[in-house]
């Protein structure tokens, strides 16, 4: 097999100043992005001096930037988004995403502590050990592409939003180790009763045994690095936001017939299409307040609440403040509704 030949490294060009739209013609290789000089060092600084706090001074994992949040099957390390290494890029992936992952500095904590759960994992080889299979499943539990959660669920930790240690074996564990890192008090108290906590406990059991141990797999290489990357921003954005958009197999008819009346020949009264579009930031707004979810999931919902009034031929009937209300109820209802029957996306 002939060895692997890395892409000539592309010039580096000055994009810090362009508008959106010339920014977004720039490949990602181009953006000449380092990890150490960017904000993210910090928390990776902060994240292995937990691991060293918390006993795992042998287990050094190599974190790199790329194009997300991920540790690949196999190599002891975490990926680490580009669009957070530069505040220009966090602006263009707030405006193109309506939000940021991992933007603030408890949300790039979580993620940082979920991917190296997944890290050491891969380091050690910890899903071939019977004890981690009769904790958390088999490893070889094919994704599918959503999972169904059960929200009142004690037998599994609560760490990033949608109930993720639900979605398969693996993500068990990573979320398990994530909360295992807090200090011992913290997750002991917090998970007392639950079943869950017989998980962290043989996970504490487990990275006491590993802190003299090498890792079995010493691999420190980085997949798909930012350097690596010929693709414009773009087209990153194009196909990310495809991935991320939802489509309801569930109708919205129901719900928005009782908020909104029905055209009549000749109606001038305002159209519930237009209505929901003028309304959509305060309505996104009083979703989020109440919901865990990310922005861009109540974009598509209320997308597609518009496009189904127009096709209704549907009108404000009556107080604007009673239609706003109907609007917000139905919105935050059919966005739970998405939340609570499954059809969150496997990121991983």
């Amino acid at each position: 097999m002939a060895p692997r030949v890395k892409p000539a490294r592309r010039k580096t060009i000055r994009w810090q100043r362009l508008d959106d739209e010339a920014l977004l013609d720039v490949r990602l290789c181009e953006l000449g992005l380092t990890l150490e000089d960017s904000p993210l060092a910090a928390a990776v600084a902060e994240l292995e001096a937990d691991l060293r706090q918390r006993g795992l001074k042998r287990f050094k994992p190599h974190f790199w930037l790329s194009s997300d949040w991920f540790s690949p099957d196999g190599l002891a390390g975490v990926a680490l988004p580009f669009y957070l290494a530069h505040p220009r890029l966090v602006r263009l992936e707030r405006r193109m995403m309506q939000a940021v992952e991992g933007g603030g500095a408890d949300a790039r904590r979580k993620l940082l502590r979920h991917e190296v759960g997944h890290a050491i994992d891969n380091a050690y080889r910890l899903h071939e050990r019977r004890g981690w299979r009769e904790h958390f499943g088999a490893f070889s539990t094919p994704y599918e592409p959503h999972y169904r959660p059960q929200p009142h669920s004690r037998a599994f930790v609560q760490h990033l939003p949608h109930w993720y240690a639900q979605s398969h074996p693996a993500e068990d564990f990573a979320e398990t180790f994530a909360v295992w890192l807090q200090p011992e008090t913290s997750w002991r108290r917090r998970y007392q009763g639950w079943p869950a906590l017989k998980k962290l406990e043989y996970v504490d059991r487990l990275m006491r045994e590993l802190a003299t141990r090498a890792p079995r797999s010493g691999t420190r290489g980085a997949y798909e690095p930012l350097e690596e990357l010929d693709v414009t921003l773009r087209d990153y954005y194009e196909v990310k936001r495809r991935r991320y958009a939802v489509r309801f197999p569930f109708a919205f008819d129901r719900g928005l017939r009782r908020a909104f009346a029905r055209a009549l020949p000749g109606d001038r009264r305002l159209s519930a299409a237009k209505f929901l579009r003028r309304m959509r930031p305060e309505l996104v707004r009083r979703v989020l307040n109440v919901s865990d979810t990310n922005a861009y999931t109540v974009e598509q919902v209320l997308h597609d609440m518009i496009q189904r009034a127009r096709e209704l031929r549907l009108v404000v009937d009556g107080s604007s403040v009673s239609a706003r209300l109907d609007a917000a109820v139905l919105l935050a209802s059919q966005t739970m509704n998405f939340q609570h029957t499954g059809y969150h996306r496997v990121a991983r």
